[in-house]
């Protein structure tokens, strides 16, 4: 085992903290399994419609996931320090954030869900229920950008549980009203939206009630009384992290848009399997969620030893993890995609991709719980760097030259993802071992 010299198991510790946000992720993308599974029996024009705005949400989501980063650093470390009072003014300055975010975000969504669908190319016959499903999901995204970052907020004080039992909830309450909305009102895609667009909210009510009874969080005084150098730290972790979720979920969209003028079959395979891959590596998110909060602390605490050792558990915990999860995913491919759907060809195809990806898990881990150890110490730009340049020159660059001058298949565009993805685990993890001195050496964030 991995300990410090007081003691300390380090390796439990990290997988103490890791575990319950893996459970919760793996619950939740199963309860994903199963509402993608429900409107898969409607057929190939509702998987598509649905799919359609898929990449278009994770750009959202990723804008107040880049604040829950911010929070859950900067109260880490104040944690490790012992700062109480830096503690709950970044608290304050979380829940001011998630209520801006997510009131711009909804605005800015709800105007332009007319336009979402022909924007990413959907096919003629499933326009319509694609806008009415994108608008229905933009109605919470204020909830959602609550859940978000003071769901990040909670995690850093250790407590990951909490979290978890709110998504399992909101999760299960999702399911059972896509069950009824759309077979027993028998309202199809609409019921599913309806069905997502009930549990945001309830997801950001309760995440509320929990973050104010949370000792550690609970502050006094006006919302709107910030201090101004938490608002300037809380800027300048969130906007290279949020530069890196914009260049990277706009690349998710630009290479959904390449692959869905494919035509159906491939754009329904691609959209499929990507859902699908996305439980095997849950694990390495967890991990990485575990590593931002743990070296954050003991970067707070001016602890070297500690950090070693934590960098060093995660990166075991992480490779061991998900090179299972590789395995794993190699073997059960066809039946993952036989659970999603019926079309024979659909199936064959995705059942391709995701095996020749399974090979690429332990890369993918690599380069997750790499970024979370920088994040953990504050150091969010040279992440964005990597991001941008992976997925715009190696992945969607290589997809549109691939797709338009060689005539190249979803084989081959999936060949350019995992390119990207190794890349970007190689040169993010070759310096991790320098971050600590020239962390300490800046001295703050």
């Amino acid at each position: 085992m991995i300990k410090t010299k007081t003691g300390e198991n380090i390796f439990w510790a990290v997988v103490t903290v890791a575990l319950p946000t893996m459970l919760e992720q793996i619950l939740s993308v199963l309860m994903q399994y199963v509402d993608t599974a429900m409107v898969g029996r409607l057929g190939a024009d509702a998987t598509a419609a649905v799919s359609t705005s898929t990449t278009i949400t994770w750009l959202i989501g990723s804008m107040p996931y880049a604040f829950g980063v911010a929070a859950m650093t900067l109260i880490a470390q104040a944690i490790g320090a012992g700062e109480e009072h830096q503690i709950k003014d970044v608290a304050k300055q979380s829940l001011l954030f998630a209520i801006g975010v997510g009131v711009v975000l909804e605005v800015i969504c709800l105007a332009l869900s007319p336009f979402v669908a022909t924007w990413m190319g959907a096919e003629e016959a499933i326009r319509p229920a694609a806008t009415r499903y994108f608008f229905w999901i933009s109605v919470p995204i204020i909830f959602k950008s609550i859940q978000y970052i003071l769901a990040s907020a909670i995690r850093a004080t250790k407590d990951t549980k909490t979290p978890m039992f709110i998504s399992i909830i909101i999760n299960g309450i999702n399911l059972v009203l896509d069950y009824i909305f759309i077979y027993i009102f028998g309202w199809g895609v609409d019921g599913a939206a309806y069905a997502t667009c009930i549990s945001a909210i309830l997801g950001g009510v309760f995440i509320l009630i929990v973050f104010f009874r949370n000792p550690y969080l609970r502050f006094r005084g006006h919302l709107l009384n910030t201090d101004r150098e938490v608002t300037r730290k809380m800027w300048n972790l969130s906007l290279p992290v949020l530069l890196i979720n914009i260049a990277s979920t706009s690349g998710y969209v630009v290479f959904a848009g390449l692959v869905s003028h494919m035509g159906t079959i491939i754009f329904a395979a691609h959209s499929i399997a990507v859902g699908a891959e996305e439980l095997f590596y849950i694990g390495g998110y967890g991990f990485k969620s575990a590593a931002t909060t743990m070296v954050g602390i003991s970067f707070g605490e001016q602890n070297h030893e500690k950090y070693r050792k934590v960098c060093t558990s995660s990166v075991i915990s992480t490779l061991a993890v998900m090179t299972l999860s590789g395995v794993l995913l190699f073997i059960f491919a066809e039946p993952l995609m036989s659970f999603f759907t019926k079309d024979a060809d659909v199936i064959a195809l995705g059942t391709k991709v995701l095996k020749m990806v399974a090979f690429n898990e332990p890369f993918f881990g690599l380069y997750i719980i790499s970024e979370g150890i920088y994040y953990g110490l504050g150091r969010t730009k040279y992440p964005f760097i990597i991001e941008t340049v992976g997925m715009w020159l190696v992945r969607i660059l290589s997809t549109y030259i691939g797709i338009h001058f060689f005539g190249m298949g979803l084989i081959g565009v999936w060949c350019c993802m995992i390119a990207d993805n190794v890349l970007k685990a190689i040169f993010l993890t070759a310096p991790v071992g320098l971050l600590w001195n020239k962390s300490v050496n800046n001295g703050k964030v």
